[in-house]
């Protein structure tokens, strides 16, 4: 059951300290691998105890001019969605990688032990979430519908059993072999913070000490590795940087022109 009388401010202000923070550690090389597991249970409860930040569901609302579903007016809601981009273009997708609670419990089935599907048509995943962004926009703005109502985000975090929450349950099973399907193919927001992050200032980068091994490009579940990618794509879930050999691959602004030093 949500505690509506928490307020939503608290999932936007924890989102915008997690960016600051996960950039920081990643940036300064203290980035571990359990951080993230703790932020990815955090976000997930928050998302079923405040409902916050749930962006593609504030997106949806925003577009729908639907003040009081949003929880705030729509100046604000704008301002916020608009923050989070501007954060994204800077230091990439950390929002979607630990903050948003949608990513999160995607993020947490993925991790079951079972064998994974990686298919590497990264291209035509974004031709569909493009579709559907479309689709997205017409509703809301011509037919004053939702989109995401059909994918249950709403009435799953809310343990509340409708057709919606069954079919993004069913996603979530999917994820357990599938890397993030809502993310990557359905969530509107999801599509504007890529093509921030396909410009971020800060990103994963290769130094000479890249032995061109190929085993970060394998570990990537989102075929975002190779060395020519344009990271729109990278959760920063650090799969690459963890079977990395050399430790050839550092989170900064420009190239390093060789090895970091070891951990």
């Amino acid at each position: 059951m949500v505690l509506t009388e928490v307020p939503k401010a608290v999932g936007f202000i924890y989102a915008l300290v997690v960016i600051g923070v996960v950039a920081y550690l990643w940036y300064s090389h203290r980035w571990r691998q359990w951080i993230g597991w703790l932020l990815l249970i955090v976000s997930a409860a928050l998302g079923f105890l405040i409902f916050s930040p749930v962006a593609p569901y504030q997106l949806q609302q925003l577009a729908l001019r639907d003040v009081q579903g949003l929880g705030a007016p729509l100046i604000v809601g704008a301002t916020g969605l608009t923050l989070v981009l501007l954060l994204t273009v800077i230091f990439g997708r950390f929002f979607c990688g630990y903050a948003c609670p949608v990513g999160a419990v995607q993020e947490i089935a993925y991790l079951a032990p079972v064998p994974k599907l990686r298919p590497q048509q990264k291209v035509a995943f974004m031709v569909v979430r493009g579709v559907f962004f479309v689709i997205f926009l017409i509703m809301a703005v011509v037919f004053s519908a939702s989109l995401l109502a059909f994918f249950g985000i709403h009435d799953f975090f809310n343990l509340a059993l409708s057709a919606g929450s069954v079919v993004f349950l069913i996603m979530l099973l999917v994820s357990l072999v599938f890397y993030r399907p809502f993310c990557r193919l359905v969530c509107p927001y999801g599509l504007v913070l890529s093509l921030g992050a396909a410009k971020s200032l800060f990103r994963l980068r290769r130094t000479d000490a890249c032995i061109e091994c190929g085993k970060c490009e394998k570990a990537c579940p989102t075929d975002e590795a190779k060395r020519e990618d344009g990271k729109a794509e990278c959760y920063l879930c650090g799969r690459c940087t963890d079977v990395c050999p050399r430790d050839a691959l550092v989170y900064a602004k420009d190239r390093p022109p060789g090895k970091i030093q070891e951990k």
